[in-house]
């Protein structure tokens, strides 16, 4: 058991944070996004809106260092406008933040190290991390 608490329980999840290196991804899903075969999956869903995309996020943003954030068009727009918002409050700095069609934040789901897929039934609402470093 982790001395700290506070911090990520979930042991799969935990172990892939502390193994990204600089440039890698790790996506964040909502409960529908298709996880590409060969990617790995750390099924957090228990049911729809357990836990939410903004939980895991901000317990993700707490423990990984993140020097980018590719997110899709239509989660930006279309009156989902409040993924701004919920990266605002998970990082405590200004980060990057890239906006690409659906279509290709798909495409670069296929080169993540793992997908983190959250019970969120919210369509469109992913996230692409791109792990920086700290220091």
């Amino acid at each position: 058991m982790r001395r700290q608490v506070g911090g990520i329980l979930h042991p799969e999840l935990a172990a892939v944070i502390a193994g990204l290196g600089h440039g890698q991804r790790l996506v964040i899903s909502d409960a529908g996004l298709p996880i590409p075969p060969g990617v790995r999956r750390i099924d957090l869903a228990l049911r729809c809106g357990v836990p939410s995309f903004a939980d895991v996020l901000s317990s993700v943003a707490a423990e990984l260092a993140v020097e980018r954030i590719v997110i899709a068009t239509e989660s930006d727009m279309a009156g989902h406008g409040r993924i701004r918002e919920i990266l605002a409050r998970a990082f405590d700095h200004e980060i990057l933040v890239d906006v690409v069609p659906h279509e290709e934040l798909k495409e670069l789901s296929a080169s993540a190290v793992a997908v983190v897929r959250t019970g969120e039934c919210t369509p469109y609402l992913n996230a692409v991390l791109v792990a920086g470093v700290s220091f």
